[in-house]
This record gives structure tokens, C-alpha cells and sequence, in this order.
């Protein structure tokens, strides 16, 4: 086992390390067939340990990193159901989009460090995935937001993509500072940074301790999963290559944040204040989002709002004390998400990189098999009755809904809300792509031929997205929640509910019929057919949709609120303070140095009449302040 575990976390590391040393000296089929194996060894080592946990947990100490005083850090994992569900989706997807980019960059000339960067990713997810030791993780967690910034700008000879990965960047950093202050109070609550030995000694925490660390956790998660306030560097993320879509969205960094509450849930669990907390940022967050996605136009942008409002939910899940039912939407989000960015890919693609939904339309006859497999991703994703993405969803709001505290009906209806928003840009999305209206069919454009390997690659995850929510159907629905039942294990989970099956009919009905009326309104609005009448009615007017297509003027309310008045005090520091007084002073005492050199010349003419009157005058000071000392005494 140790050994499986071992090839799991590092096979990927492995490949990174050929591609940064050998890549450019090997042939392009050399470089994709060692990203690929890599992650899909890594994959099948995932695979491996999975039907191997048979005994409960397992920690394994890889390296024993360092050691000062009571200070231990190591290179360890702890294995154990919740990481090991994680494991395996991390490096399933991860395979399929290795496998994806290979047709998707074929024409791209820096191969090499793009599976490079590609590979180290999962490396790094990994290792926040299965890290014990708080340490390690913090290594992880740093290297995808390194990966991140190195892949969002990928094509960096264009200043906009360039200024994107910084921007994902900084803003990432501003959650890590608070991780960082989290690990030190761990340490000194609990005088260990292993995650194994925190979760069973949760319980010892005071309230007040358990709420401190509980929000300096949540800030960690805002910052990584892109929620309220720090979402604005996600929408710009989609400059990078639509594979670092798809891994960011679906299998990597974004799911990080929200793991690592689960991860740590027995604290959080501590603490009321920090569980409502989790709960209000997700709820919130989802809402803004699905707004904001309603009026994008670049289909990428429409799937990172997306993104942003499914966190939400699993946000939410946390908050509501629910960690299997965050996990198992988790799953699902992943399968459907990165199967809409790769189908959105493959449109780009074909449409020779254009990314405006509304200059497509008419493509379902012209990308037929892109058709269905986008149209099985917005299935899940709009949560229609039968998909996987209504079943986990479902979860989410039975456990909201039956939530002992009141204020939880409040953020149920505000979920429900928010669920019609999501079916209805989902499939607003669908319409105006593959249907398309007058004026929008792309009949008389040449369609870019797509690479086989990027449309066959995508039926597993079609699959999945569909279906992957059976493995958690619940027992009202005839179920036997295996999912649930595998997780119940994992410190802080509730296996099952223990509500009423009316109330859980009462849930999924709501949440079901929200879901159709959202289509079908979809449908009426972008559907074909024209329906001026209907879209008077039912969309806003410009200045709403300006608002929403902004982001709520989240990036200018930052840029008035925070960017200018650092730059403008930076300014004042560089011009007034350091080149205007700074530099002043230095360059007046400068200009003193040539006046005391002009006189100190005066005396050195190398002349012995010159040195005799200087001795002469010093002698008669000398004796002056002598006779002046005499009297004066």
C-alpha cells in the first residue's frame, strides 16, 4: 500500500520532471505520451488503493521533513475514504484532459512546458488531496496557485492573458495569508499540524478558538474556490487554454478550498458561527454568480460564473453541516464541468477561436456529436429530474431545508432561487449556441476540423455527468446512498439525513419543477422559435444587464475601493517621499562634500609655509581655549 500510495501522489511529479529537463529534446509524441501515462498511472494507482481500503485509514510517512523543538513537519499522507473518492476524481479528469490537450495543442509550439505545468498541477492536488502532515498540504496549496498563474497566462506574449494570471494570482494570495495564520494557530492550539491528529482532537477546542480558526479557514476556501469577495480573478482565468479551464474548474484549485473544509469539518463543526458563516458565503456566492452568468456572452465566461455558483452549493453543504452531500455534488460537478469546458472547446475550435455565443447558433446539425455531449452537460448541470447533477444537488437542499436552525429556510429559498437562474443560463447557453435564431447561424462559415481525440475523450464524462449521482440515490427514491454509506467513516459526516421522506419529496418536487419551468422558459426566450413578446416581458432591461454582464462592478468597485488608492499612495511615496524628500536630502548633503574638499585643498599646496602656518594657527587655538580654561576656573 505504501508503495501504491507513493506512486499515486509523485508519478505525476515524475513526468514534470522529464518534460523540464528532457522535453525539448524528445519528440512532441515522446512528451505527450509521458503526460498522459503519468496521470493515467497516477490514476490507476488511485483505482488501486481504492479497492485496497479495506482496514479504515492509513498514514504513511513518505519523508520526515524537519524538526525544531516541538516543531515536526514530514512528506506523509492520510488515506482514508474522503481522500481516497477525491483521489480518484482528481486523477480521472485530470487523465481525460492530458488526453484532450493532446489534440487541443497540437498545433502549439510550447508543448513541452504546457504539459510540464500540466503535470505538476495534479502533482499538487494531489498532495493537497492526500497530505497529512498541514505543512505538506501548504506546499500544494501554494503550487497550484503557482500552476495557476503559470497556465491562466500560458500565451503571455498577449498583456491581457499575462495580466490575468497575475491577477488570479495576487488574489489567491490574499486567502493563503490567512491559511498561513491558520496553520500557526493550529500549532499552537493543538502543538501538531497533522490533519489526522487536529479532526480527532477537534473536540477539545473552546468556542472561541473553533470560531478564530473556523473563519480563517473560511477565508482560505473564499480565496482559492473564487466566492465572495475574492471571485473577480475567475472570469478572467478563461485566457488560458480551454484544457486549463476544464482542470482549473473541475479537478483542481478551485475544489481545493472547499475541500480543505472538509477536510478539517470536525473544527468547523465547533463553531456555529463559522458553520453559518460557510453557509451565508456560499448562498450568497451561488446567487451572485448565476445572476452574472445569465448575461455573459463569451461561453467561457458563462461556464466560470457557473463554477462560481456550483461552489456556492457545496459551500453551502459545509454550512449546513453536510459533508457528504458537499462531497458527492462535488463529484458530480466535476464530471459535468469539465465536459461543458471541452465541448466549449471544441466549438472555439471549430469556429476558428470565437467566443461569443452570439455570433454561433445553427451548430447542432453542423457539430452533431458536440451537440449531445454538451446537451448531457447541461442536463446534469441544470439539475433536470434523472441527472446526477439533480440527484446531489437534491441532497444539498434536503440538508438545508431540515436544518434546525431558522434562518436556514431563508438560504433553502434563496437556493431554489438560484437553481432556476442556474437551468436557465444553462440552457440559454444551449439554445444560442446550437439552435441559434436569425441573424446567428454560422452556416456559411468553415468549420475547423476537430481533432478525434478531443470528442471521444469527452463520452466518459458524458457518462458520468449523467449518471454518477445514482452511486448517492437516496432510499426514499429506492436507493441505497453507497456513496454515503462509504464516507460515513470520515470524522464529522452524517451517513443519512433522518428526515421524513415527505419532506425529501417535498424538496425534490420543488427543486424539480423549478428545474423545467427554468428550461422551458429557456426555451421560449432563446429557443428558435422568435418570441419578441415573451422577451419583453421576461428579460431586463440593458442597465440590469450591463450590471449582471459586469459582475456587479465587483472589478471597479476593487479598482476605486482598493487598486487606485495603493497606487495613488504609492505615487506619493515614490515621487514625494523617496525622489522628492529622500533623495532630496541625500543630494543636498552630496553638495556639502565639494565645499569641505575646496576648503581642505587650502591646506594641502604641498608647501612647508603652508604647513608651519597651520601649525602656527593650531597652536594659538590651543594655547587660546588653555588661558581661557585658566581664568575661567
Amino acid at each position: 500500500m505504501r508503495t501504491i500510495l507513493f506512486l499515486l501522489v509523485f508519478l505525476p511529479l515524475a513526468g514534470a520532471l522529464f518534460h523540464i529537463l528532457a522535453g525539448r529534446h524528445v519528440s512532441r509524441r515522446v512528451v505527450e505520451i509521458v503526460a498522459c501515462s503519468s496521470v493515467a498511472g497516477s490514476f490507476f494507482m488511485a483505482l488501486s488503493a481504492l479497492l485496497a481500503l479495506k482496514q479504515g485509514p492509513l498514514r504513511v510517512i513518505f519523508l520526515r521533513w524537519f524538526e525544531a523543538g516541538d516543531f515536526h513537519a514530514a512528506m506523509d499522507v492520510y488515506y482514508d475514504p474522503l481522500s481516497a473518492v477525491m483521489a480518484l476524481m482528481v486523477t480521472f479528469v485530470s487523465a481525460l484532459i492530458h488526453v484532450y490537450s493532446v489534440g487541443y495543442m497540437r498545433d502549439d509550439e510550447d508543448y513541452a512546458r504546457f504539459f510540464f505545468y500540466l503535470n505538476l498541477f495534479v502533482f499538487c492536488m494531489l498532495v493537497i488531496t492526500l497530505a497529512d502532515d498541514l505543512v505538506f498540504l501548504f506546499l500544494g496549496w501554494e503550487g497550484v496557485g503557482f500552476c495557476s498563474y503559470a497556465l491562466i497566462g500560458f500565451w503571455y506574449r498577449d498583456e491581457a492573458n499575462a495580466a490575468a494570471g497575475r491577477k488570479a494570482f495576487l488574489l489567491t494570495r490574499l486567502g493563503d495569508v490567512a491559511f498561513g495564520v491558520a496553520l500557526g494557530l493550529v500549532f499552537v492550539l493543538f502543538n501538531r499540524l497533522s490533519i489526522s491528529h487536529v479532526t480527532t482532537h477537534a473536540t477539545e477546542l473552546t468556542a472561541a478558538s473553533a470560531t478564530v480558526l473556523g473563519l480563517l479557514l473560511l477565508w482560505a476556501a473564499v480565496g482559492k474556490s473564487a466566492q465572495l469577495p475574492l471571485v473577480v480573478w475567475l472570469p478572467d482565468a478563461m485566457a488560458g487554454p480551454t484544457p486549463v479551464s476544464a482542470l482549473i474548474h473541475a479537478a483542481t484549485m478551485v475544489t481545493a478550498g472547499v475541500y480543505l473544509l472538509m477536510r478539517l469539518f470536525p473544527v468547523v463543526l465547533m463553531s456555529e458561527a463559522a458553520l453559518s458563516a460557510i453557509a451565508v458565503v456560499g448562498v450568497l456566492s451561488a446567487f451572485y454568480a448565476a445572476c452574472a452568468a445569465l448575461a455573459q456572452k463569451d461561453i467561457k465566461r458563462v461556464l466560470a460564473y457557473s463554477t462560481i455558483s456550483q461552489l456556492g452549493y457545496m459551500f453551502l453543504a459545509v454550512g449546513a453541516g453536510d459533508v457528504i452531500g458537499s462531497m458527492s455534488f462535488l463529484l458530480s460537478h466535476a464530471f459535468y464541468k469539465a465536459l461543458l469546458f471541452l465541448a466549449a472547446g471544441c466549438v472555439i475550435r471549430a469556429l476558428h477561436e470565437e467566443h461569443d455565443i452570439f455570433r454561433m447558433g445553427g451548430l447542432r446539425g453542423r457539430l452533431p456529436a458536440v451537440f449531445f455531449l454538451f446537451l448531457a452537460g447541461v442536463l446534469s448541470l441544470g439539475a433536470i429530474p434523472g441527472t446526477g447533477g439533480f440527484i446531489n444537488k437534491d441532497r444539498i437542499l434536503v440538508a438545508v431545508f431540515s436544518h434546525p436552525h431558522g434562518a436556514f429556510k431563508i438560504l433553502w429559498l434563496a437556493a431554489v432561487a438560484t437553481s432556476f437562474l442556474t437551468t436557465l443560463y444553462a440552457f440559454r447557453l444551449l439554445f444560442v449556441v446550437f439552435l441559434g435564431r436569425s441573424g446567428q447561424s454560422v452556416e456559411q462559415q468553415e468549420i475547423h476540423p476537430i481533432p478525434a481525440v478531443m470528442t471521444r475523450t469527452l463520452w466518459p464524462l458524458a457518462f458520468l455527468a449523467l449518471f454518477a449521482g445514482f452511486m448517492n440515490l437516496p432510499a426514499v427514491w429506492g436507493g441505497e446512498e453507497w456513496l454515503a454509506g462509504f464516507l460515513g467513516g470520515v470524522p464529522g459526516t452524517v451517513p443519512h439525513l433522518h428526515i421524513s421522506p415527505g419532506i425529501e419529496w417535498f424538496v425534490a418536487m420543488s427543486d424539480g419543477v423549478v428545474a423545467l419551468a427554468a428550461a422551458a422558459l429557456a426555451f421560449v426566450l432563446y429557443g428558435p422559435v422568435e418570441s419578441t413578446r415573451w422577451r419583453a416581458v421576461f428579460i431586463p432591461a440593458q442597465t440590469v444587464r450591463d450590471f449582471f454582464l459586469s459582475g456587479f462592478y465587483l472589478d471597479r468597485l476593487y479598482q476605486a475601493v482598493l487598486a487606485r488608492p495603493y497606487m495613488e499612495l504609492a505615487r506619493i511615496l515614490w515621487l514625494k517621499v523617496d525622489e522628492g524628500a529622500l533623495d532630496g536630502c541625500i543630494a543636498a548633503s552630496s553638495r556639502t562634500f565639494p565645499l569641505l574638499g575646496s576648503v581642505l585643498r587650502l591646506w594641502t599646496t604641498g608647501r612647508i609655509s603652508t604647513y608651519l602656518l597651520g601649525l602656527l594657527v593650531g597652536l594659538t587655538v590651543m594655547l587660546g581655549l588653555l588661558v581661557i580654561r585658566f581664568y575661567a576656573g
